[in-house]
């Protein structure tokens, strides 16, 4: 189901001529402009989530997150040792798009990931 917000609203009236004998009808149109949810929805902040597994090395693990978001090694090596000893972590956010593609670089070596939002 697809809801949306109403973000104007015109009324458009043809006004008839002030004194004259002939008669002519006034038109009222309104206009609704509704924005989709859906494409504000893809637009607000989402989370790749990167999850632990016992089959990759940090060397791996550190080497794809680069690759995928483009961090510094550094920062990778931050996420690597929150996913080691947490389980997960949130190692990208963005738009969907961009979350979908960083999440496709990860699964490249089947890191286990889910991009929330």
């Amino acid at each position: 189901m697809r809801s949306g917000k109403v973000h104007s609203l015109f009324n458009l009236a043809d006004a008839a001529p002030a004194a004259t004998e002939t008669t002519t009808e006034t038109t009222t149109e309104t206009i609704v402009l509704v924005e989709d949810e859906s494409e504000s929805r893809v637009k607000e902040p989402w989370l790749v989530i990167l999850f632990n597994d016992e089959i990759h090395t940090f060397e791996e693990v550190i080497f794809q997150i680069v690759k995928a978001t483009g961090c510094p090694m550094s920062d990778a090596e931050k996420y690597a040792w929150q996913v080691h000893l947490k389980g997960k972590a949130c190692v990208f956010d963005g738009d969907f798009e961009r979350c979908l593609k960083v999440q496709s670089v990860l699964t490249e070596i089947d890191l286990v990931t889910e991009v929330q939002g």
